[in-house]
């Protein structure tokens, strides 16, 4: 586990203190946080510029989605999945407010934008050193992408092999496929180009982000978002219950803040 050769697009610190395994393979540099026998794989998101948001040509496109170049200075460590049960349960012991328990390594849903922050408060606190976020929505779309400009970061469609949706809605002209009806174990299916596991599909996945219509970051550079006061938030990735258009890398949706669905869950950010 030795440390890489550094340049500019290195984190600043590697490992950092909370890490008890590290290194580098095919997609990039990693650490794991182990916590109480439960592990979470983070994966380094180098610093870049992407251009945010869909063509006008994209099936399946909303006004919404807006393109925008938006350039990252600094690059962040993103959770490989979305937070499973097994984690919350650290956290919360006997409290798992899923629907679907049939697995520990099953998401963690059916919580609001409040619940993530306050498990990721009470992580925060218990963790000595750790210091994690909900990623923005910008942070969440460049790391989706992976530096793809398709619908999708394995390409122009998607299927029920690739991706857990309705497949009794697929996308464009797609032949109908299967539609599971639930959750399914994170790294079920094969991760992105940077190691990313479920960014299409399984659950919405909360950003930090105020809902706006019309995004825009001052400056196209990006910078921590203070925490959501009032009105909507932010949700990406689509879900096991959505047509595989929301599932799409650009699209955006917004939901109150205090909702409780069986299709929303999040994953964990943590600043390079």
């Amino acid at each position: 586990m030795s440390s890489p050769h550094r340049n500019h697009l290195s984190p600043p610190m590697f490992p950092l203190a909370w890490a008890s395994e590290w290194g580098e393979d095919g997609y990039g540099l990693w650490q794991t946080l182990i916590f109480n026998d439960v592990r979470q794989v983070f994966r380094w998101i180098e610093p870049g510029t992407f251009l945010m948001g869909s063509p006008e040509t994209e099936t399946g496109r909303y006004h919404y989605e807006s393109r925008q170049r938006v350039d990252f200075e600094s690059g962040f460590w993103l959770a490989d999945t979305a937070v499973t049960q097994a984690l919350w349960l650290q956290i919360y012991p006997g409290d798992n407010p899923s629907r679907h328990q049939e697995h520990p390594d099953f998401p963690v849903h059916r919580v609001s934008w409040d619940d993530a922050q306050a498990f990721i408060a009470q992580l925060n606190e218990t963790i000595p050193g750790f210091h994690s976020r909900l990623p923005s929505e910008a942070e969440w779309e460049y790391a989706c992408r992976s530096g793809s400009d398709t619908p999708f970061n394995f390409g122009e469609t998607i299927d029920s092999q690739q991706a857990n949706f309705n497949g009794n809605y697929p996308y464009a002209n797609a032949p109908k496929c299967e539609f599971r009806g639930k959750p399914v174990p994170v790294k079920s299916f094969p991760a992105n180009a940077w190691g990313l596991y479920e960014m299409h599909g399984n659950i919405w996945e909360w950003c930090q982000d105020e809902w706006k219509e019309h995004f825009f970051v001052a400056n196209s550079i990006m910078s921590p978002l203070p925490l959501l006061q009032a009105g909507d938030a932010v949700a990406r990735g689509g879900s096991w219950d959505a047509d595989a258009t929301f599932a799409r890398s650009a699209y955006r949706y917004h939901f109150d803040k205090s909702q409780r669905s069986e299709f929303f869950g999040f994953r964990l950010l943590v600043d390079g």
